[in-house]
């Protein structure tokens, strides 16, 4: 079973990309994913990240409730680490309309 911790580090994993790479579709239908499983699974609401050399922090409302949280950037940002090591791996394929 996956915890609201598990979603928000997947979230915040996946936001990091797209800030990066607004381009990016998958990325943001990955996101657009998590947001819905926070809103809709887990009632979080009202999110804000802010970061320093070392941490990122959410803030976020769980039912009414004030939360936080942290993750360290190393965990965080691997997948954008990734992304930009081997960019050839990770070709973005535009939506057909």
């Amino acid at each position: 079973m996956r915890s609201v911790q598990d979603v928000l580090y997947n979230w915040l994993t996946i936001k990091v990309v797209c800030d990066a790479r607004p381009d990016d579709t998958a990325a943001q239908e990955t996101k657009s994913h998590f947001d819905e499983i926070l809103a809709s699974e887990y009632k979080v609401s009202h999110i804000e990240v802010t970061k320093d050399d070392v941490m990122y922090f959410i803030t976020y409302e769980l039912e009414n409730e004030s939360k936080k949280t942290r993750f360290p950037r190393e965990l965080i940002e691997i997948m954008l680490n990734q992304i930009n090591h081997e960019p050839e791996k990770y070709a973005n394929y535009p939506i057909e309309e």
